[in-house]
């Protein structure tokens, strides 16, 4: 991870001890929640006190749900290490661990919150599945008051002209990315709206506001939710319900890589240069801060759309990318 005057990318514990939100007595479902930018803002949200579902099609979401609780457990009573997910090797360390007071829960011996984070198998392109997980959610948890959708996939192939992906290729990415927001969305709103209480948040990318050439079925995805998301922002403000978007810049995450390994393919044999130095290229012409963002850079802001201190925003766009996107 590259360091640049804009400093060094933070990782969750960091990020913890600086926003202190409060989501105690919440309910969140987090899609696309056992990696990257999903695995993250579950974690946090569980540190700061809310009761996680994590939707995810890995097989073995449920096990990663059981570390990620521990792991917001760790950030909790201040044993967790200071590169907790995504933040990298240039991650921060804690000035001081964050101790609560004896009033709260304990877990593996040290004064912390209890945390609770549970995972669940699911495509978000299954209407019934997305509904079915919903029912379950609400009769562990209780009812659910945070969303937040980060499930989303890549192409697998590289534009520069767009034509150079098959038209084939765009559907997974238009189901999963957009089709799925909807589902999630029409799923969870109406019971949120009903208890005129709730936030939802959509993870984007700067790539949809630029029309990045990249990906281009993502990139249009990624504006599609965009606009949905003020739809949904305008139905559902006066019930109570508010609806933003996160766009993330240059994030060290699976995705990312899978856009290298597409323009590798392109390359002639012997002259692509490793993901590495491809994206420290890149990341050094487009990005003013000259770094990279962490997963728990956009976790934080995911998090603070999430919490009450943010309670007179929806509609909104915030971009999390060191300056990439200006507006």
């Amino acid at each position: 991870m590259s360091k640049a005057a804009g400093g060094a990318a933070i990782g969750l514990r960091e990020v913890y001890a600086r926003c202190r939100l409060d989501m105690q007595g919440r309910v969140a479902v987090v899609t696309g929640g056992a990696r990257g930018i999903g695995r993250a803002t579950a974690t946090l949200l569980a540190a700061f006190g809310a009761r996680v579902a994590v939707w995810d099609l890995v097989e073995d979401v449920a096990a990663r749900a059981s570390a990620m609780a521990a792991e917001a457990a760790g950030l909790v009573s201040g044993e967790a290490e200071a590169d907790t997910t995504g933040g990298g090797a240039d991650a921060r360390p804690m000035r001081e661990p964050l101790r609560l007071g004896a009033a709260d829960s304990t877990v593996g011996g040290a004064e912390a919150r209890a945390t609770e984070v549970i995972g669940m198998r699911l495509d978000v392109t299954d209407e019934e599945a997305v509904g079915a997980a919903a029912e379950a959610v609400a009769t562990r948890l209780g009812p659910v008051d945070v969303c937040v959708h980060a499930a989303a996939v890549g192409s697998g192939h590289y534009g520069f002209p767009f034509w150079n992906v098959p038209p084939s290729a765009w559907r997974r990415v238009l189901d999963v990315d957009v089709l799925g927001a909807v589902n999630v969305a029409t799923v969870l709103a109406p019971a949120m709206a009903e208890r005129r209480r709730g936030a939802l948040v959509f993870v984007g990318s700067v790539a949809g506001l630029i029309g990045s050439q990249t990906d281009p079925p993502y990139s249009a995805a990624k504006a599609a939710i965009r606009n949905f998301a003020h739809c949904m922002a305008k139905d559902l403000a006066p019930l109570g319900v508010r609806v933003n978007v996160v766009c993330p810049g240059m994030v060290r995450t699976d995705l990312n890589r899978s856009v290298w390994e597409a323009w590798a393919r392109r390359q002639p044999e012997g002259s692509a240069v490793d993901y590495d130095t491809w994206a420290e290229q890149k990341i050094r012409t487009v990005v003013p801060q000259g770094r990279w963002q962490s997963a728990a850079d956009v976790a934080a802001a995911i998090a603070f759309l999430c919490s009450d201190a943010a309670a007179s925003i929806t509609g909104q766009t915030l971009n999390v990318d060191g300056g990439y996107v200006m507006t």
